[in-house]
């Protein structure tokens, strides 16, 4: 399993890289390492799978006439301010109104304690999930469970040393043939024997098995009335046979196809950690920037609070003037509101919080904790350049579902060859040639068979079909279908990843474009308030009528700084997505893929498992 490596580290984070996934994609070299047969399963597929990628290059091909960078732009607005004016109104209101200085002042947490609070940069929660995240870490395992299933299926081709020893005593009464009223034989049979055999076999690529053997058989004949010779006996054979499919199960179609399986499995698995890694950090960015919009609105809420208890209060002030009960009973009844909203903004800043801690699965930020996360990286507004074209060629050739689905392609490709195979009568092979040596001790029974004085040559066929052979041809049918599927599914995932890339690039565009349109509206209504403000301190007399204005007027500013926020939030989350549909989140952090060796593996292995051997 591959590795991550930060390539632009920060402190706070540098102590848990080590940690960022021992396990991490094999992506580059899948499972080059200790596999035999993998220009075998490569090769075999080859021409599918440039097949399948130039189908998919022809979706592409009505973009690229239309072949033309582009960057994000939008329309200037309609406010027109000058310089003075504009800082008095983003000093009024705006992202540089609110510079987080309340960010202690959130209350009482589960605990009955103050709350507290700590700010996280970006960069930081998006190494922190990528090392810790538990999705993360559950994915990154698969890999490792492929390469333990690669080795087993590649050990189906190691030696096999065998042995087996026998002692057999026969001490029974047998029929005695007479002839002429002489009895042929003695009537109580006894003999005592040892067998002894061991050897080497191995299973071969071509689908066979060869098998090396010596055995040695020790016979003590003590039946009363007869003598052999030699006795005790010793006999001495050394074997070697080939068993061979010469029909079904011949070729590496048959014998290799579980290690070919393997080796893909492992590589699909490495793809889908890459996919996974890919969501987390899409999710972390996402979740990051919620964070930043909700610390947002409570502060902007309790401006707006803030705005409304000083106007209230004028109002009740002026009740024994010319303020009805009911005219204030209403200005009362708009800050509790705007209090409530300050409430619900509270719990909404630790519930987003509190999702952005699950995925980061800090140790020192446990979720279990009641400090409150604070997004630390202002929301920034600038412009990207594009290319669809660039942008769709990106995706499909970095995106893992891509190899993914070309991966399981492969994988049908193999099981159709296997089942062409088991179409075929079968028709075996068997050959055996032995040496043997008889003698009254073990060293002369062997010295004779070294001699190769006696030989002994055995050769076989086997053939068998069934009649009709029905469940061959279905089960091909049904693999040539599966194949058929995975092509299809394939095309399904270029599109998809077409799709979604040009969605993320609408977002983008249409985010940035309302940047503008949401930061006018913004300065709008903050000249509106401002203008109000003006009137009541020059000539505009404090009438009821005028103090609900005015609160209409606050409630429209509040509103407005939150839709120029959530503008510049979606903008960057739109960023975000774009960056996970082209397949670039880990290069877009400073995140590296690195395969790491079988010692890291072992002692990330013995890290994360809590109970060990």
């Amino acid at each position: 399993m591959p590795m991550t490596r930060n390539t632009a580290r920060t402190p706070r984070c540098a102590r848990r890289c080590a940690k960022i996934s021992a396990a991490w994609l094999c992506i580059a070299a899948g499972c080059a390492a200790g596999c035999q047969v993998r220009s075998v399963t490569r090769d075999g597929a080859a021409s599918l799978r440039e097949a399948v990628i130039a189908q998919s290059k022809d979706q592409l091909a009505d973009a690229g006439q239309r072949h033309e960078p582009k960057q994000v732009s939008r329309t200037p607005s309609q406010v027109r301010f000058n310089d003075e004016r504009l800082r008095e109104l983003n000093a009024m209101a705006g992202p540089q109104a609110h510079d987080g200085s309340d960010q202690d002042g959130l209350g009482l947490d589960l605990l009955g304690a103050p709350a507290t609070s700590l700010p996280v940069t970006l960069d930081e929660a998006v190494r922190s999930a990528v090392a810790s995240n538990l999705d993360i870490q559950t994915a990154q395992l698969n890999p490792a469970l492929g390469s333990s299933q690669l080795i087993a299926a590649q050990a189906a081709f190691d030696w096999t040393l065998f042995a087996d020893a026998n002692l057999n005593r026969t001490h029974r009464p047998q029929t005695v043939p007479v002839l002429n009223g002489v009895a042929l034989g003695s009537s109580v049979s006894k003999n005592e024997s040892f067998a002894f055999d061991a050897g080497l076999r191995r299973q071969l690529t071509t689908g066979g098995l060869v098998e090396l053997s010596q055995s040695l058989t020790v016979t003590n004949n003590k039946t009363p009335g007869f003598a052999f010779n030699p006795d005790p006996a010793h006999d001495a054979a050394l074997n070697l046979t080939l068993s061979q499919p010469l029909l079904r199960g011949f070729g590496e179609n048959a014998s290799l196809a579980e290690i070919r399986l393997a080796e893909s499995q492992r590589r699909a698995d490495a793809l889908r950690l890459q996919s996974e890694l890919l969501r987390v950090i899409d999710q972390t960015v996402n979740a990051y920037w919620d964070l930043a919009l909700a610390h947002y609105r409570l502060q902007v809420d309790r401006s707006l609070l803030d705005r409304g208890v000083q106007t209230r209060d004028v109002l009740g002030g002026r009740l024994d003037f010319d303020v009805r009960p009911a005219e204030y009973s209403d200005a009362v009844a708009r800050v509790e509101s705007r209090r409530a909203a300050v409430l619900r903004d509270e719990n909404a800043l630790r519930l987003a919080s509190d999702r952005l801690k699950q995925l980061l699965n800090d140790p020192e930020l446990p979720v279990s904790g009641e400090t409150i996360l604070l997004a630390a990286d202002p929301p920034i507004d600038e412009p990207i350049a594009f290319d669809l074209v660039d942008a769709l060629n990106t995706a499909l050739a970095a995106r893992p579902e891509i190899e993914l689905a070309l991966s399981t392609i492969e994988d049908a490709a193999i099981r159709e060859a296997f089942a062409a195979n088991a179409k075929l009568p079968q028709l075996d092979l068997t050959f055996q040639v032995g040496l043997n040596g008889l003698d009254s001790d073990t060293g002369g029974a062997l010295s004779e068979e070294g001699e190769a004085d006696f030989i002994n040559y055995t050769a076989g066929l086997a053939f068998e079909r069934a009649i009709g052979n029905r469940a061959a041809d279905a089960t091909l049918r049904l693999r040539r279908l599966e194949r058929l599927q995975s092509v299809i599914a394939h095309r399904s995932a270029v599109q998809q990843i077409i799709v979604e890339v040009k969605a993320a690039l609408r977002n983008v565009d249409t985010n940035y474009r309302l940047i503008e349109q949401t930061r006018a509206a913004r300065l709008a209504a903050a000249e509106n308030l401002r203008t109000l403000q003006v009137e009541e301190e020059t000539t505009q007399a404090m009438t009821p009528a005028f103090l609900n204005l005015k609160l209409t007027r606050q409630e429209a500013l509040a509103a407005a700084e939150i839709e120029e926020a959530a503008a510049l939030t979606d903008y960057l989350s739109s960023i975000a997505d774009l960056n996970s549909a082209m397949g670039v989140a880990l290069q877009r952090h400073g995140l590296e893929v690195v395969i790491p060796d079988d010692q890291t593996l072992d002692g990330m292995l013995d890290t994360l498992d809590p109970i060990g051997d």
